[in-house]
């Protein structure tokens, strides 16, 4: 009995450690879409290096790699009177760091000639399968109506 349990255990911390992957850490640069409150509205990660499907981008002076439908949201989001900027996790909130990255880089600057919106109704190709152990990490969150109003990038 203690063998399956085990097994049970192990799959589970696998699976967690699987999904960690996608919670903000100290040191993260996001593009955040906030509304005329100043409250959260969406995000989109910017990587600090290069890998398949990424983009390279520059904003205020400073290089990130960042995807094709990254730079398509922030256009729309824009378009729908929010405000986004590129802000730092310090651990204890976010840093707004530079604004307008609307501005700075369009989708014509990275190589795509579709609107905004159509690309960000396509497919995202450049996103990662989920693994089996993500998918049953995700089984064991909380989809909760009470816990979808708070979010990391409102602290």
């Amino acid at each position: 009995m203690i063998k399956p349990a085990t097994i049970l255990a192990a799959l589970l911390c696998a699976g967690s450690t699987a999904f960690a992957g996608a919670i903000p850490q100290p040191g993260d640069f996001y593009l955040i879409s906030r509304d005329r409150s100043g409250h959260f509205v969406g995000s989109h990660k910017l990587f600090t290096e290069n890998a398949r499907g990424l983009k390279k981008v520059s904003y205020c002076q400073r290089s990130y790699f960042v995807r094709s439908h990254s730079v398509a949201w922030t256009q729309v989001e824009t378009e729908r009177g929010n405000k986004v900027q590129v802000e730092f996790n310090f651990g204890r909130g976010w840093r707004p760091i530079c604004g307008n990255p609307e501005r700075q880089v369009s989708l014509e600057d990275i190589g795509v000639t579709m609107s905004a919106h159509d690309l960000l109704a396509a497919p995202d190709e450049t996103s990662a399968p989920q693994s089996r152990l993500s998918a049953i990490g995700a089984m064991f969150q909380s989809n909760s109506a009470e816990e979808g109003h708070s979010t990391y990038h409102t602290r």
